[in-house]
């Protein structure tokens, strides 16, 4: 038995299009263009590759992109003085503050300055009450577009077993709000859980979102069952050459694919869903910005 691998590349391809479709209907139909706007604080180089390239599928969409580059030692008050603009600017329909910042800043008040209805990251405390109490939320990007590949690939996930390996607000505890809210019987699993190789052994769906390469061994598969890995580390590759490096999940790939049913692939598994998503998220605002019907299938 040889998993199917989940082509997170091309489905999110596929949402793109379906994307650039409504907003090139929003422009024709009423004018308006959906906004995003990027904010980064300082010169670190992996954000600085997001964003370019946050940017360059922005447009390729069809939306409005707007960056803005603060330097590392931007005060406070500056950086929250362009929240507050962006949050009054009726153009923009999402604000992204990229992290890390640098120390003095502070990533919880950043994400609390920013207006819930334009929060297309899913961070805001309000939008984290939304998705928990089952009302209209801005859901966080990345366990978005897990679930659109869940979906994709199962269909109906009524009365599935699912294990959450991770409880960060930015991924574990969301995917485990949006698997429940689609009925699935959902256990969230961490770094003191029990047991936990025999709780995974359970799982028709596992999502490992815990920042340990490798870590999710074949032996905990329920075979046939779907694996979603969200990891993405860099470890040595030897049989590169000295000193070379690859990425890796948090899942031991190559043994893994022997039991599951469907795997994703690192890269080219959740990655790529997660800017698709971000762009699925200011459509979404901009629709109910606009008091517009939002386009099917692209929220929880």
């Amino acid at each position: 038995m040889s998993a199917d691998i989940i082509d997170g590349k091309a489905f999110a391809a596929g949402l793109r299009a379906r994307i650039a479709d409504h907003v090139a209907r929003l422009k024709a139909d009423h004018g308006i263009t959906p906004g995003l706007a990027v904010i980064l604080v300082g010169e670190d180089p992996a954000s600085q590759v997001y964003v370019r390239n946050k940017g360059i599928q922005t447009v390729e969409v069809g939306m409005t992109s707007l960056e803005y580059k603060l330097p590392a030692d931007v005060p406070q008050a500056d950086l929250y003085a362009l929240i507050d603009r962006l949050n009054n600017d009726p153009q923009v329909h999402g604000i992204l503050c990229q992290f890390p910042v640098p120390p003095h800043l502070s990533e919880t008040e950043i994400v609390a300055r920013i207006n819930p209805a334009k929060d297309v990251d899913g961070l805001h405390v309000i939008n984290a009450g939304l998705l928990v109490s089952g009302g209209r939320a801005m859901v966080s990007c990345t366990p978005l577009g897990c679930l659109m590949l869940l979906r994709d690939r199962l269909g109906d996930l009524s009365g599935l077993n699912a294990v959450v390996i991770g409880r960060s607000n930015l991924v574990g505890k969301p995917m485990g709000q949006l698997l429940l809210r689609d009925n699935c019987t959902v256990t969230m699993a961490h770094s003191r859980t029990r047991d936990l190789p025999a709780l995974c052994r359970g799982a028709d769906i596992l999502v490992a979102a815990v920042g340990q390469p490798l870590m999710v061994k074949a032996d905990w598969i329920k075979p046939g069952a779907t694996v979603i890995d969200v990891g993405m580390n860099r470890i040595a590759a030897p049989e590169k050459g000295a000193g070379k490096t690859r990425l890796a999940g948090d899942v031991d790939f190559d043994a893994v694919r022997a039991v599951a049913g469907a795997i994703t692939p690192v890269p080219g598994g959740v990655g790529p869903m997660t800017i698709a998503c971000l762009l699925a998220n200011t459509l979404t605002a901009c629709c109910r910005a606009s008091g517009l019907r939002e386009p099917e299938g692209l929220t929880a």
